[in-house]
Order: C-alpha cells, then sequence, then structure tokens
C-alpha cells in the first residue's frame, strides 16, 4: 500500500510536470514531492511497527535504516529543489541550460528520488544492485542537462567507471546467493534471511563475496582508487545536482557496505573484512588530502573532501562504529549542501569557481562568502560544528587499534585543513576589479540560510531523538 501511494504520487508529479507551462508550477510540484517524502519517512518511523516487508517473497522491507536514509535523501532533495527554483532560471538566462530541457531535469530529478527510495528500501540485495544502477543512469541525465560538452564526458566517466566497477558487486552477488545454499537455505538473496544463516556459510565464500560486493559499491561512494570521476562530474554538474551526488547518492554505496559488512561481522572472516575497509578508508583520506592542497578549482576542492570523508566514513563501519557513521552521513550532507549551494551563486556571480577569480565576494556576494565559510570550518571538523564528534569517536576507536594510523590520519587531516585555510584566507583577502552584483532569488539563499542555522545547532545540541534513533539502528544491525 504505501509503495503503491508512492508510486501514485511519482505519476501525478511527473503527469503535472509534463502538462504544466509554468517552470514554477513543476518546482513547486517537485518540492512537494520532497517534502512528502520526509513527512512520510517520521510518519512510518512514528506509527508503523517496524521492521516490515512487503511483496510476496519479502523483497522490499522497511527498518529504521531504510527510515533514516530515505529521510536524509529528502531533506537533501528538498532543499536542493527550493534552490533550483531560483537557480534553474538563472542557468535559462544565462543559456547554460536550454528551456526544452527543464522538464526533462524535472521528470528525472523526481524519478531519482523514488528510485532512492526503492535503494533504500530494498530487503533483496540483488534489487538494490539494480535500482542503485538506475540511479547512475538517472544522475548522468541530470549532469548532462546544461549546454556544456564536457558535461557529456563528465557523466560519461561517471557511468563508465562506476558501471564497470558495479559488474564486480554483481559476482559477489552471484557467489552470495551460492554460498546461501551451503548454509543449508534453498539459496537467497535476501538481507534479512542472509542476516540469520550468515555464520553457518563458509567463511571463505562470505569473504570473496564481500570483497567483490564492496568493490563496486565504493566505487559509487568515491571510495579510492574507485574516485576518479568524482572531481570532474562534481564541478561541472549544476550546483543542485552536485548537491544530489554528495548528500544522497554517496550514501547509496555506504548503504550497501554496511548491509554487507553485517554479514560478514559476526563470523570469524570479520576482522577481514574490516581491515580491508580500514586500508581502503586510509588510502582513500590520504589521497584525497595530498589532492586537495593544489586545489584551484573550488568545485573540485569541495569534491575532493567529499572523498575524504566517504573514507572517514569507511573507517567508521571497519571499527563497527556505526552510530557516529550514520551521524556523519546526516553532518555531511547538510554541510555539503551549504558548500555547493554557496559554490553555485559564486558561479553565478564571477562565471568561474576558480579561487583565482573570486574577489570582493563580501561586497558582492556576502551569503555565499559566509556560507563557504563557515561549511568549510564545519568540514573540516571544528569543534562546535557537528562532524567534529564522528572525526573525535572514530579516531578514538581507531587509535585502540593502531597509532600510527591515527599519526597517519591526523598528518592527512592537516593536510586537509591547510587546503581549506588556504581557501578561507583566499575569500576573506583576495580584491579585485569591482564588478555589478549578480541578481541572486531568494530561493537560491534561504536553503543556504536554514542550513546554516541546522549546523549551529547541530554543533552545540544533540537531539535525543536522533540519538535514541542511531542508538536503535546500531542494535539492529548487531553492533
Amino acid at each position: 500500500m504505501i509503495f503503491t501511494v508512492l508510486f501514485l504520487i511519482l505519476l501525478t508529479v511527473m503527469f503535472v510536470i509534463l502538462l504544466s507551462s509554468s517552470f514554477k508550477i513543476i518546482n513547486y510540484i517537485t518540492i512537494f514531492h520532497s517534502l512528502f517524502i520526509i513527512l512520510l519517512s517520521i510518519y512510518l518511523f512514528l506509527k508503523v511497527q517496524l521492521p516490515v516487508t512487503f511483496l510476496e517473497n519479502n523483497y522490499i522491507l522497511l527498518d529504521i535504516l531504510s527510515l533514516y536514509e530515505i529521510f536524509i535523501t529528502g531533506v537533501i532533495f528538498f532543499f536542493a529543489s527550493v534552490y533550483a527554483g531560483g537557480y534553474i532560471e538563472c542557468l535559462i538566462n544565462d543559456n547554460e541550460l536550454s528551456k526544452k530541457n527543464v522538464k526533462l531535469f524535472y521528470l528525472v530529478y523526481n524519478a531519482l528520488l523514488f528510485m532512492m527510495i526503492l535503494v533504500f528500501s530494498s530487503n533483496n540485495l540483488s534489487l538494490l544492485w539494480i535500482f542503485a544502477e538506475i540511479t547512475t543512469i538517472l544522475s548522468a541525465i541530470l549532469i548532462v542537462t546544461l549546454n556544456a560538452k564536457d558535461n557529456i564526458l563528465a557523466a560519461m566517466k561517471y557511468v563508465f567507471i562506476t558501471s564497470t566497477a558495479m559488474l564486480f558487486s554483481f559476482i559477489g552477488l552471484i557467489f552470495l546467493y551460492s554460498a546461501s545454499n551451503h548454509a543449508g537455505s534453498i539459496g537467497t538473496l535476501n538481507w534479512n534471511e542472509l542476516m540469520l544463516i550468515s555464520q553457518q556459510i563458509p567463511p571463505q565464500l562470505l569473504i570473496f563475496s564481500f570483497v567483490f560486493i564492496f568493490i563496486g559499491f565504493a566505487a559509487k561512494s568515491g571510495i579510492v582508487p574507485f574516485h576518479t570521476w568524482l572531481p570532474s562530474v562534481y564541478a561541472k554538474s549544476p550546483s543542485d545536482v552536485s548537491v544530489l551526488l554528495s548528500g544522497a547518492i554517496h550514501n547509496v554505496g555506504l548503504y550497501a557496505i554496511i548491509r554487507a559488512y553485517t554479514l560478514i561481522a559476526p563470523t570469524s572472516m570479520g576482522n577481514t573484512a574490516s581491515l580491508i575497509m580500514l586500508i581502503f578508508g586510509i588510502l582513500t583520506i590520504g589521497v584525497a588530502s595530498l589532492s586537495m592542497i593544489v586545489r584551484t578549482n573550488l568545485k573540485k576542492l569541495i569534491a575532493f573532501s567529499s572523498i575524504e570523508t566517504m573514507g572517514f566514513m569507511l573507517i567508521g563501519i571497519a571499527l563497527g562504529n556505526i552510530f557516529w557513521v550514520l551521524y556523519f552521513m546526516l553532518a555531511n550532507a547538510l554541510i555539503k549542501a551549504v558548500l555547493f549551494f554557496s559554490a553555485g551563486i559564486i558561479h553565478r556571480q564571477y562565471n568561474s569557481v576558480r579561487v583565482g577569480d573570486i574577489n570582493n565576494i563580501f561586497k558582492l556576494q556576502p551569503l555565499a562568502a559566509v556560507g563557504l565559510i563557515i561549511g568549510s570550518i564545519a568540514i573540516i571538523g571544528t569543534p562546535l560544528f557537528p562532524i567534529f564528534m564522528p572525526k573525535f569517536y572514530i579516531l578514538a576507536s581507531l587509535i585502540k587499534i593502531s597509532i600510527i594510523s591515527v599519526v597517519f590520519v591526523l598528518l592527512f587531516l592537516l593536510i586537509a585543513v591547510s587546503g581549506y585555510v588556504w581557501l578561507i584566507i583566499r575569500l576573506v583577502t583576495q580584491q579585485g576589479k569591482t564588478k555589478d552584483r549578480y541578481f541572486v532569488y531568494l530561493s537560491m539563499k534561504m536553503p543556504i540560510i536554514i542550513l546554516i542555522i541546522c549546523l549551529l545547532i547541530l554543533g552545540v545540541y544533540f537531539p535525543q531523538p536522533l540519538a535514541d534513533t542511531l542508538n536503535l539502528i546500531t542494535l539492529q544491525l548487531g553492533f
């Protein structure tokens, strides 16, 4: 019933988009769609006894983790759709987006939101894989909506790298299905059923399938060395699409890795799986941090910070620190939204996101300047901002395992911090020839203001309902 309603809502939204000749109505219906998803996830969490399965073969599952991810997705899509109300107008006025592509953009945008819900609701891992692949195609379409050949190349690179890597995940799922036969089962890829029999599956088959599954979904999240698509895609995408990629699409890969890791964690190969993720996590932080110090493109700098963040969360998963990884996901999504929304305004003002082209920013676009500075301070894990706590506790867990690893991570973090400090100094001090102020719509400003307020609140106050929810998820996953 729930998914029937969601599908009917999607059809209604698409019908309105196809028939409407007003871009404002199209944007309003899109905002309504994402707001509905937020409210529905809250309602289901409060009113429905979880977990609950759907379809005859229980291929669809809603549990607390699913609803938490759907809630984050809804929030990010909501702010992005509000921002898009003015941003799309700017792109059209600047001849960067054709009017005939606006409906396509919103159709794919809403389809992507629905597909994300299906990803996080998939109990069957093969369905999760299929829906995750569809999100790749839909994201690529959003990337190429701009009138730029470079966007086509970036989208092709994104699809080629992630889809090629996802073939490894497909092979891993085949091995996992075969391995489930060895546990006395008739063969299944339903996550809840695999959880019951995972300790009966031969450990060697389980770790083999985990490695293959990990490769594909690591590419989806931009984990090194499968990250090469990410900087160019973030730099070329419209800023609201960059927000969706960094705040929502990235979570698909980590979500799948968490689901896969919970199967192997209680077995004799759990430590081996943790070591694999730990190595890739540290490598990811190192490569991203070193890449950040030579960036002059603002959006690429933010992109590499996203890669560094993914590495941190991967370490958290490896250490079983799921509580703080999930909080990290929420905080990271909000901060990246502030950064990319601000970068979008700056690109409109200067027709560039290269730091050397940005001057007199406090005079021309003060809100974007404040958003970039606060976002930069927050993303490096400064105290009194929400990412400080998950970074601190993940490092505290890591120090129990390896002091050398902590030393390397701290060194990499210092390098990353220097990149953002350099950015802030340039933004504050760089002067140049005065330009006319670019008109920025209120719909582009409001998400930045609201998100900054949210970050400041979450930095000093941890809501008890959020803590209870994360504790419930952690217990449900067996950590």
